[in-house]
């Protein structure tokens, strides 16, 4: 599942909205442009998509001044609660080891845009953070969050405090001045000009029992986990799949028979389901482009023309036409008004 079209609890953004306050960042500039009312960050059984999360912490990056350890920052917030039925599973587990794997099992659960994976090699485990969002800044920021959050766990889940054995990050400590007492806070060790993004486990630690855990609840939290996993990827509907699969190609679009074969559906049927939904093929990619091309003009500075050839337009007079059909304003006005709201 993409982790732009995947759904999740509104818990997230309302945590960056809040650290975001603490910075002079009102809740109105953090939501601009996203779809989301403030009301529905706090509406118990809301959900987002990934995409407006995404689209939350992009508006939120353009106007704190400095960004420097902000995702490390903003991480320390997400405690084993904020993550519901989730964090409780890992909360049960037997070890830490375990609850690494229930937690990568249900990756699509929790709030990440990474690539995370467990590797164990002399004396360590690391959980490698690969981003899965392209913007150098949003990258660097999504990352330094799962470092935060996986430390945040670890203290929660073993209920002492526990730190981290070490985390790496691919600069240099001078880059990072501002952060260093925010590393010293999870970690015994900080690797800079590291490779990767890791948060990194002492291999010895691993495998002991931690203090709240229960085989019952693990059983329970896990079956639980995976049920809620099956119903958000089946609330998604017809138009949620359209979504991943038009936004998997990493140039232009496919066509509307494409997207059927690659949901080994007949183009009829294609029809008739998103119609049941509400929706059309056309309306969907306009929906993609127009979100798509949103987040280019706001968090690149890549000429219209690139942009139009990126989302398919043969010509970038035609963009311009369906931009300003879906905003109201050209792709130029748009993007200057991004700018001057977030000075």
């Amino acid at each position: 599942m993409s982790v732009l079209t995947a759904l999740r609890a509104p818990t997230s953004a309302l945590l960056i909205t809040r650290l975001a306050a603490e910075h002079g960042v009102s809740e109105a500039t953090c939501l601009r442009g996203t779809g989301v009312a403030p009301a529905e960050l706090r509406r118990p059984g809301a959900l987002v998509t990934g995409a407006q999360e995404i689209a939350i912490i992009t508006n939120v990056l353009r106007a704190v001044p400095d960004t420097t350890g902000f995702g490390l920052a903003a991480g320390l917030r997400y405690h084993a609660t904020a993550h519901g039925i989730w964090g409780y599973a890992l909360i049960a587990s037997r070890s830490v080891r375990d609850a690494i794997d229930v937690g990568l099992r249900f990756l699509d659960l929790s709030y990440s845009f990474s690539r995370i994976t467990a590797v164990e090699s002399a004396g360590e485990l690391a959980l490698v953070i690969e981003p899965e969002v392209t913007d150098p800044v949003l990258a660097r920021f999504v990352a330094e969050r799962d470092i935060g959050i996986i430390a945040t766990l670890y203290s929660d889940i073993t209920a002492a405090g526990a730190r981290l054995h070490a985390i790496r990050l691919p600069y240099s400590g001078q880059d990072f001045a501002n952060a260093h007492p925010t590393t010293e806070l999870i970690s015994d060790t900080t690797q800079y000009g590291a490779d990767d993004y890791a948060a990194v486990f002492d291999v010895r630690t691993v495998d002991a029992p931690l203090p709240q855990s229960d085989p019952y609840t693990a059983d329970l939290t896990t079956q639980q986990c995976r049920e809620l996993a099956i119903a958000r990827r089946a609330r998604i509907g017809t138009a949620g799949q359209v979504r991943e699969v038009v936004l998997t190609p990493p140039r232009g679009l496919l066509t509307e028979s494409e997207v059927a074969t690659a949901l080994h559906i007949s183009t009829r049927t294609l029809r008739r389901q998103l119609a049941a939904e509400g929706h059309s093929y056309r309306s969907l990619v306009d929906e993609v482009r127009c979100t798509l091309a949103c987040e280019l003009l706001s968090a690149t500075t890549l000429p219209t023309a690139t942009i139009a050839d990126r989302l398919g337009y043969s010509e970038s007079a035609s963009f311009t036409r369906a931009f300003a059909r879906w905003t109201g304003q050209s792709p130029l006005r748009w993007r200057k008004a991004q700018h001057e709201t977030s000075i």
